[in-house]
């Protein structure tokens, strides 16, 4: 198991990064809570995961050791997967997520693209306790890019995650047009998440 990286961050996307750990790079899924926090980073160190499927071994980073155990707490839950759990981190921080499970709010849990009643209710009921029993939030500082690049990015973000390009164009003006151009990326593509 591969428990964290900590080097030179030499790519990255919302969606994933590629950290250089003395000159092998390793290639990490990441949230868009992490894609924020390591924003003007050159030297990173990320809390990892890794998933071995039957076809390929994958890599999930995380900012904090909060969000990764929120990570493992939600692939834990029957029928969220690797993939789910990176959607709901990317839709919500760590510390929303836990509020919205430990007050049983369906609504803000089912507005994450992959999120039906059932599995929101699983959630709940998998995870309340647990998460009552924890200690240790941790927030996130967001920082906005602007024009062309930042649409450009938030939809390669959204077509990452399964969105049809359609749809995902059509969230994102969306979104813009209601905000004036004035959001972060992180929160627009937040915002055209719970849109598409």
């Amino acid at each position: 198991m591969i428990a964290y990286l900590r080097g030179k961050l030499v790519h990255k996307e919302p969606t994933h990064v590629i950290v250089d750990v003395n000159g092998i790079g390793y290639q990490a899924s990441i949230s868009f809570n992490t894609f924020s926090d390591i924003k003007d980073r050159e030297d990173i160190r990320l809390a990892t995961y890794l998933h071995v499927r039957e076809d390929a071994q994958l890599l999930y980073g995380f900012s904090t050791e909060a969000e990764k155990a929120m990570f493992l707490n939600l692939i834990s839950v029957n029928g969220v997967g690797p993939n789910t759990a990176m959607m709901v981190l990317s839709s919500l921080a760590p510390e929303e997520l836990k509020a919205a499970i430990l007050r049983e709010d369906t609504a803000t849990l089912q507005a994450v693209k992959g999120i039906g009643g059932k599995t929101a209710q699983r959630l709940i009921l998998e995870l309340k306790d647990k998460l009552r029993k924890s200690t240790g939030d941790t927030g996130t500082t967001l920082t906005g890019l602007s024009g062309n690049t930042q649409r450009q990015e938030a939809l390669s973000a959204l077509m990452t995650l399964g969105i049809a390009r359609a749809a995902a164009e059509t969230s994102i003006d969306a979104v813009l047009k209601k905000s004036g151009n004035t959001v972060s990326l992180e929160d627009l593509v937040k915002l055209a998440l719970k849109n598409a």
